[in-house]
C-alpha cells in the first residue's frame, strides 16, 4: 500500500487521494486486533500467543493491529515474532502512537487491565518528537522494517478529560505533522486515529487529512452514536473506518451463550438497562437461528464508511469460532424486526447478507 500526496495547506484540508484500506490488494474486511494476546483481562503463554496468530492466518486474516500499550509492548513483541515468519507483502501491519515506554526506574506503573504488563511504564506524549520515538520503539519490538499503518492512540476525552483540547492542539502540532512527513516519504503506507469517542474521531477528520480511523464501541448493536455525524463525514471524505469493539467489551458475546457470566460493557460492569437490551437482541436473534454474535459481527457493514471489523482474540477456538460467526447467514429479516422492535434506529443502514471474508 502506497499514500503519497502534499500536505495540506494551512487553509484547506483535502481528502485522501486513495483509499488505505479499500485499495489494499489483501482481503482486510477482518482484521485482527492485538490486545488480546497481551494479557488483557488473563495471563496467556506464548505458545497459545504464537498458536492464536496462526489460527488466524489460516483462517484468512491478513490485517493485525497493535499498539505500544497493549501489555505495555508485550503485543508488538509476540505479534512481531509471528509476522517475521511470512512475507512482508503478505500482511497488513498497524500499531499507534501517543505513548511510548520507559523502564519505571522506581516508579509504580498503572498495569490497567493487563494480567501482567510487561515492566515498563507507558509515557503519554503527542509532540513530534514523541510519535517519532514511539514509533522507533514499535518497529524495534516488532523486529520489522515497516508498519502500513500508524494511528494516534487513545486522544479523546475517556483518556485525557479536562485536558483533551490541549493534548489535541499538540497532537495536531505535533504527531500528525511527523505522521504526515512519514507518508509523504513513503515510510508508512497511511495515517490515521484510534479512538473511543465518535466526536473525537469527527473533530479530526475535520482538522487533518487521515486515511483511517480505528473507532472502538460506538458503532454495534448496542451504540450507534457514530452515526449522524462521524460515518457521514467519513464517507464524503474518503476516511476508511475501521470498527472495534462490536461485543462492547464482551457483553454480545457472553449474555446468550453464557447468561450468568459478568456481563462487561465499555471496559467495567454493564449497567442494568445495558444488560437488558443485549439479552432482548439475544432473544430476537434465537428467534431467527442466529447467534447474537454473528449478528454484533455482520452489523457494522450495513455502512458503506466501514471497511474492517477488528477483533481482539486470544485462544485458536476464539479465531475459528468469530470467523464462523462472520460466515453463517444473517437474514435480512432478522435486521428489520430488530428495526421494528426499536432495538435499531430506523435510520441504521443494513447489512446485506453476502458471506464477510
Amino acid at each position: 500500500m502506497s499514500v503519497s500526496a502534499p500536505a495540506p495547506s494551512a487553509a484547506t484540508v483535502a481528502a485522501p487521494a486513495a483509499s488505505a484500506l479499500q485499495c489494499h490488494p489483501l482481503s482486510v474486511r477482518v482484521g485482527f486486533g492485538g490486545g488480546g494476546i497481551a494479557n488483557l483481562y488473563r495471563e496467556i503463554s506464548d505458545a497459545q500467543a504464537d498458536a492464536t496468530l496462526a489460527a488466524a492466518h489460516a483462517g484468512g486474516i491478513r490485517y493485525y493491529d497493535t499498539a505500544p500499550l497493549y501489555g505495555h509492548g508485550l503485543s508488538e513483541l509476540r505479534l512481531g515474532r509471528f509476522l517475521r515468519s511470512l512475507p512482508r507483502d503478505g500482511f497488513l501491519l498497524s500499531t499507534k502512537i501517543g505513548r511510548y515506554l520507559l523502564p519505571p526506574r522506581g516508579q509504580p506503573i498503572d498495569k490497567g487491565i493487563w494480567a501482567p504488563p510487561l515492566n515498563l511504564k507507558p509515557v503519554f506524549d503527542y509532540g513530534y518528537d514523541g510519535a517519532m520515538r514511539a514509533l522507533e520503539q514499535s518497529i524495534n519490538r516488532l523486529g520489522l522494517e515497516r508498519v502500513d499503518i500508524v494511528y494516534i492512540h487513545d486522544l479523546d476525552r475517556r483518556a485525557h478529560g479536562a485536558d483533551y483540547a490541549r493534548q489535541f492542539a499538540v497532537a495536531m502540532g505535533g504527531a500528525y505533522r511527523a505522521l504526515d512527513e512519514l507518508r509523504s516519504a513513503g515510510h508508512v503506507g497511511a495515517i490515521g486515529v484510534g479512538v473511543n469517542e465518535a466526536d473525537v474521531a469527527a473533530e479530526f477528520v475535520r482538522a487533518g487529512r487521515f486515511d483511517c480511523v480505528l473507532l472502538a464501541g460506538r458503532y454495534s448493536l448496542l451504540d450507534q452514536t457514530a452515526l449522524d455525524d462521524f460515518l457521514p463525514l467519513a464517507l464524503a471524505r474518503g476516511v476508511d473506518v475501521v470498527v472495534a469493539g462490536v461485543f462492547n467489551s464482551g457483553i454480545l458475546a457472553t449474555v446468550a451463550g453464557r447468561p450468568d457470566a459478568k456481563a462487561m460493557y465499555d471496559y467495567a460492569e454493564a449497567p442494568p438497562a445495558i444488560v437488558g437490551r443485549a439479552r432482548r437482541l439475544a432473544s430476537l436473534c434465537a428467534r431467527f437461528d442466529v447467534a447474537l454474535p454473528a449478528a454484533a459481527l455482520r452489523f457494522p457493514f450495513g455502512h458503506a464508511a466501514v471497511r474492517t471489523v477488528l477483533v481482539g482474540m486470544s485462544k485458536p477456538e476464539q479465531v475459528r469460532q468469530n470467523l464462523a460467526w462472520l460466515a453463517a447467514p444473517v437474514p435480512a429479516a432478522l435486521w428489520a424486526q430488530m428495526k421494528d422492535e426499536e432495538l435499531l434506529p430506523e435510520n441504521v443502514p443494513l447489512p446485506g447478507e453476502e458471506v464477510i471474508a
